[in-house]
């Protein structure tokens, strides 16, 4: 399927992008510590589909572990729109988009395909054994 724009904000507002994405791609929801807290649901997509419109200057960075994604927050309101992926010399840098920021309706977020991702153990080519919670 081709790919889509769509629009994304944080809850208040302050942080506005647009992302191109394929809506039948599978979307990610991980067990690992910072998604399992946050309930984050992600959208992975390339760096050149993804642009902030608004708020570069209003969002907090945040790093931890091997330090290979950046979650940025909203400094206004705390919602995450979105991470970058910091890729190895030479790889091309991606985005995982927080779903949940895109600004889409319930029918919309229902079509999405799901995945799950064994992010805890560092298997996220394998769905964790209890994913109800996620």
């Amino acid at each position: 399927m081709s790919k889509i724009e769509m629009h994304g904000s944080c809850h208040c507002g302050a942080v506005t992008f647009t992302v191109r994405v394929d809506p039948s791609a599978p979307t990610i929801r991980c067990n690992c510590s910072i998604c399992s807290k946050s309930r984050t649901w992600i959208a992975l997509v390339s760096a050149n589909d993804f642009a902030l419109t608004t708020g570069a200057d209003r969002l907090t960075p945040y790093r931890f572990g091997s330090e290979s994604i950046t979650h940025c927050f909203c400094s206004k309101c705390g919602i995450k729109s979105h991470g970058i992926i910091n890729g190895d010399p030479g790889e091309e840098a991606g985005i995982a988009v927080c779903v949940a920021t895109l600004d889409i309706g319930p029918d919309d977020f229902g079509r999405l395909p799901v995945v799950y991702s064994d992010g805890l153990h560092d298997r996220p080519e394998l769905e964790p054994a209890v994913v109800s919670y996620l």
